[in-house]
């Protein structure tokens, strides 16, 4: 029987990527978006599988018990949890908008831990499901100019490390995938493209395989790019005043 993939944050970046790497792969996908017009492209351009859009803004407080709901009642069974959707901002925490904020925080975390708990029960009845948790590697450390941000990832990582031991032996696998700056819209909407965070960006492309595979692999926490690793490992061993500053520097204050 074919399975079946969930993908949130499907229609751009590291979501639509994983789109195509699934599709390829012959999986039935639930896509979840914002953008309708462009959930109806995602299904136009993969007639050979099995695509469900369904147009959510999972920023909003009642978006996921809509989303489960609505799977629920077309009788659709995940068996991949992808939960990508995320977005960051640039800025000082008292000179950004406090909603605009906590509309992140819903998305980060809450609709990821939400997502989570609605379809790991099954996974474990089947002895059998990958869940993708996307954070960064912004989740090693403080980051200054994007407190919020950084904050919501350290918490993905946390959480998903947490299940790994959780669920050991249930056959089902957490992964969660760390990328450095990637070249997707994220760099536009948090406003960071001409940082010097961005100067050495990946694509996004890249990161999705590299992510995919280490998934589908069952691998722990994956981190995108040598650069990349040495930050987390170095994240370690240094002050977690020093990683603040330097995270600062990276994101163009001084």
């Amino acid at each position: 029987m074919k399975k079946t993939a969930l993908i949130t944050g499907a229609t751009s970046g590291l979501g639509y990527e994983f789109v195509q790497l699934l599709a390829k792969d012959q999986y039935d996908l639930i896509v979840v978006a914002r953008n309708e017009e462009q959930l109806v492209k995602i299904q136009a351009k993969f007639p050979k599988v099995n695509v469900t859009s369904i147009a959510k803004d999972l920023s909003k407080t009642n978006a996921v018990k809509e989303l489960v709901a609505e799977i629920s009642e077309k009788q659709l069974h995940v068996d991949v949890l992808i939960n990508n959707a995320g977005f960051g901002l640039l800025g000082k925490f008292d000179e950004l908008n406090v909603a605009k904020q906590l509309e992140m925080i819903q998305l980060n975390i809450t609709a990821l831990t939400e997502l989570t708990h609605a379809f790991l029960p099954e996974m474990k009845k089947q002895n059998s499901g990958k869940i993708m948790n996307v954070a960064s590697t912004a989740a090693f450390q403080p980051g200054p100019m994007m407190a919020v941000y950084y904050a919501t990832k350290a918490y993905v990582l946390s959480f998903s490390e947490a299940l790994v031991e959780e669920l050991a032996g249930t056959g089902v696998t957490v992964t969660t995938l760390c990328p450095g700056a990637t070249k997707t819209n994220f760099g536009a909407v948090a406003n960071v493209e001409q940082t010097k965070m961005f100067s050495k960006a990946m694509d996004a492309s890249t990161v999705a395989v590299i992510g995919y595979q280490g998934m589908q692999q069952g691998k722990r926490v994956v981190i995108t790019g040598s650069s990349n690793k040495v930050v987390a490992v170095a994240a370690k061993f240094l002050p977690r005043s020093a990683t603040a500053k330097i995270a600062k520097y990276v994101a163009g204050d001084k």
